[in-house]
């Protein structure tokens, strides 16, 4: 027996994910290279930057062509498991 999941998404949609973590100086780039391995026509120049009250840390929204459920789960999997990451909505 398998089990489905259902998903309120149609595929393929815009999909914006918001990453949060450590402002440092490859947060970043390293963001966008995990981003861009899930989701190649993603446009780096899209992304948005928004520091923290107090400039400790940096949120970056991507927002991407999602084409299915599992691309979006190995991203969130790949986003949540890397050690600049904080979290990952």
């Amino acid at each position: 027996m398998t089990e489905e999941r259902t998903t309120l998404l149609e595929f393929p949609c815009e999909f914006p994910i918001k990453i949060m973590g450590a402002r440092v100086d490859t947060f970043a780039q390293t963001v966008i290279e995990v981003v861009l391995c899930h989701a190649p026509d993603f446009d780096p120049a899209t992304a948005q930057m928004r520091p923290s009250a107090k400039g400790n840390y940096l949120a970056i929204t991507c927002t991407v062509k999602a084409i299915s459920q599992s691309q979006l789960d190995a991203l969130y999997t790949e986003l949540s498991s890397h050690p600049l990451v904080k979290v990952v909505l």
